[in-house]
């Protein structure tokens, strides 16, 4: 039960952490607001490589064989580009976002279908370790803040108030509760589905740092400082090390 807590707990940090702060941005001034969106994207982006890297990628490693782990990598980020080509998974993470012709209801399936998978990311993760569990968690909310900046700025372009927008928000990121107590009932009756369940997550993280938030870097639709990208990118890895060698 205090581990099932824990998931819980951790899944609600990456799924509401990131709107709480992207709710709480309009509150800045527009000047504050443009440096930190940037700011928080690059970090994210160390983050979830960190986390990939070096955490959940080598815990799978110990579990199956390299060609096994590999392979579950690949057939993830496969999976990932298709339900992005499907418009299952969509990126925004400004507040100048355009709807591109999706409407608001797919925004909303999206992003809960985003939120279910990072609440199995995180549970994978808790039940490896708690210290995995934290920094997945982190690194997770860190890029929902941005994302949830630009959904919410769809929904407002497509007539929604800020309040309903926020409300649907919240709605979506219940799913990552959901994904999280699935995740954790799925490994409880077939426990060897763990390693392949960290390794699809490291396709994930990998494929939402590097197909998603690394091309708006370098196009600079995020953040065109390139010195202040790479320090931040550093700051999210040295997060992850952190974290591994004080509770390693």
């Amino acid at each position: 039960m205090p581990l099932l807590a824990t998931t819980i707990g951790l899944s609600i940090l990456g799924s509401f952490g990131g709107l709480l702060v992207a709710s709480s941005l309009p509150l800045f001034t527009d000047s504050v607001r443009t440096r930190l969106v940037p700011s928080l994207a690059s970090y994210a982006v160390g983050a979830l490589l960190g986390v990939a890297l070096l955490a959940s990628l080598p815990e799978a490693l110990t579990l199956l064989p390299a060609a096994t782990v590999l392979g579950t990598l690949l057939a993830g980020i496969i999976v990932f580009f298709i339900l992005e080509k499907l418009v299952l998974l969509r990126h925004c993470h400004t507040d100048e976002c355009e709807i591109h012709g999706a409407t608001a209801p797919l925004v909303i399936i999206g992003d809960a279908f985003h939120n279910f998978l990072d609440g199995a990311i995180i549970c994978a993760a808790v039940l490896s370790s708690v210290t995995l569990g934290i920094n997945t968690a982190i690194a997770v909310a860190a890029h929902e803040i941005p994302q949830e900046v630009g959904d919410v700025a769809i929904l407002l372009a497509s007539g929604y108030s800020r309040t309903r927008a926020l409300l649907l928000n919240v709605v979506s990121g219940a799913s990552g509760i959901l994904g999280a107590l699935l995740a954790y009932a799925a490994v409880s009756v077939v426990p060897s589905i763990r390693p392949y369940i960290l390794a699809f997550s490291s396709a994930s993280l990998l494929y939402i740092a590097m197909s998603d938030l690394i091309p708006d870097l370098h196009r600079g639709e995020i953040d065109a400082n390139a010195v202040r990208q790479v320090l931040l990118m550093s700051a999210g890895i040295g997060t992850v090390v952190l974290f591994e060698k004080l509770t390693g």
